[in-house]
């Protein structure tokens, strides 16, 4: 039997899921073209819980209502969570309702419409595959959201008129249109999210476009210091190279696809390479440059060892230096700086972990994190956990990464891995990577911005106590509560 598919695409859908107040996810359960357009079969396929009809017009216009009753059983019902909306390629408009006690009902004798509301209007109608359809019966199946929303099947086919009224005032002219088709879906709350997300966002172009010019405007202050040198510090699979690939990404406003990455079985980055960000391929780089390392080691998994790892941080490793498991880095090895500069040394360590596998790192790996944790506090270097793989955990974030700062299941494994290594949970900061993806997406590219804009923060405030003057120069023009909304 072939599989139903909804004719709402992904701007529809986020739409009509923007109507409510809490996360949501639609589920299709009937289709007028697919299981029949007729009355009792619709009405068939609702059980208890929530609902959106939509109704599919000849003019490309899509208009629909949300009931929290059971239309199997009944006629009248009163809901005072009703509403009736409309989608264009342009707009959509929302009505909630204004008489809850008529907002819904279901006729099955004189007329027998299916509506939202409880107004009647009997018009000639047009049916759901063009023909002319015969005036409304006696003997008809119909349900009304109010008077505005009249559908009614009759030979085998739907229809639908539409109009206004004082139920929703939805100020829609009384017309009458072809319907294309009719879906049924079930609405489901999400509870796995917070009652309020702990990061208020606006995730819109022109965050991502403030954003983006705040990186490329952003100055190190410093003489001797070209750049922000951050660390990306974790095990083998963590998303490491992956998060390079993916900054770059949004800087190039195209996915990346550079040769650095392998899988979570098998290590590929041998070698200490610094990678600059750029303002756009082939342009100025801006003041972030990210260290990719060998994974560190893990139990069965041979890697980079601790003294290897504070090694880098101190800036003792020549670029381009390829690590052995079975060769720890000493001063015999070419290049090896006995006093590195300010500018030689790493400025922030990035504990990149799986969210994935957060509770599942072995004691060896716990150990090690923790004992660079204490090292690198020692050194006055700043640090914070990348916590990736989020979409992974969580279906809803996987949906629409706005979701990120919202998802219990998410906070609980951002606790998990702040405890891991021994920070505090306003350290760790939730990441997406371009893994999957064939083009870049904005609320992902803002989530990768918020944390480039989190590292440049960082070690600002670090390395203010070591040095007079400004360390950093930010664009004055942008402020937190203009990305943030608070």
């Amino acid at each position: 039997m072939p599989s139903v598919v909804s004719s709402l695409n992904e701007e529809k859908e986020r739409r009509i899921q923007s109507f409510f107040t809490k996360p949501v996810r639609l589920h299709l359960l009937y289709k007028s073209s697919f299981h029949g357009a007729d009355i009792q079969t619709l009405l068939s396929k609702f059980e208890n819980g929530m609902f959106v009809i939509a109704v599919f017009l000849d003019s490309g216009l899509l208009r629909g209502g949300y009931t929290t009753k059971n239309l199997r059983n009944g006629t009248e019902f009163a809901d005072t969570d009703a509403f009736v909306f409309e989608i264009d390629k342009d707009d959509a408009k929302c009505f909630r309702v204004l008489e809850s006690a008529k907002s819904v009902r279901v006729s099955r004798s004189q007329p027998n419409p299916m509506t939202f509301g409880s107004r009647q209007r009997v018009h000639q109608n047009q049916g759901l595959f063009g023909a002319p359809a015969p005036p409304v019966s006696e003997s008809q199946d119909s349900v009304y959201f109010g008077s505005c929303i009249h559908i009614y099947s009759e030979n085998s086919r739907l229809y639908v008129n539409l109009g206004t009224d004082v139920i929703y005032n939805t100020g829609w002219p009384e017309e009458k249109q072809r319907c294309v088709d009719v879906e049924l879906h079930r609405v489901q709350e999400l509870e796995e999210f917070l009652v309020s997300p702990w990061r208020e966002v606006r995730w819109t172009e022109e965050t991502r476009e403030t954003m983006r010019t705040k990186l490329v405007s952003c100055k190190v202050k410093l003489e001797s210091l070209s750049r922000v040198k951050a660390l990306l510090l974790g095990p083998v699979g963590s998303g490491k190279s992956s998060l390079v690939n993916s900054i770059r990404s949004v800087m190039y406003n195209r996915v990346v696809r550079l040769p650095i990455v392998g899988s979570k079985k098998r290590a590929f980055t041998k070698k200490l390479t610094t990678y600059d960000i750029r303002s756009e391929k082939g342009g100025a780089p801006t003041a972030l440059g990210l260290c990719d390392v060998m994974g560190l080691g893990d139990q069965d998994l041979a890697g980079l060892s601790y003294s290897d790892a504070l090694a880098v941080i101190q800036g003792r490793v020549p670029e381009g230096y390829k690590f052995q498991s079975d060769a720890p880095i000493s001063d015999k090895v070419t290049g090896y700086r006995t006093a590195p500069s300010l500018k030689e040394q790493v400025h922030c360590v990035l504990f990149v972990l799986d969210a994935s596998e957060v509770e599942s790192y072995s004691n060896t790996l716990r150990s090690t994190l923790r004992e660079l944790h204490t090292a690198v506090s020692e050194l006055g270097v700043s640090q914070l956990i990348l916590l990736t793989h989020v979409d992974q955990v969580c279906s809803t974030v996987e949906e629409d990464v706005k979701h990120v700062y919202s998802s219990r299941t998410l906070q609980e494994k951002m606790q998990n891995a702040a405890q891991l290594v021994g920070l505090p949970l306003s350290y760790v900061l939730p990441v997406k990577n371009y893994i999957s993806q064939l083009a870049v997406d904005c609320n992902t590219d803002i989530l990768l911005l918020s944390v480039v804009d989190s590292i440049l923060q960082t070690v600002d405030d670090a390395l203010e106590d070591q040095h007079p003057g400004p360390i950093m120069e930010f664009p004055s023009s942008t402020t937190d509560s203009e990305l943030y909304g608070y």
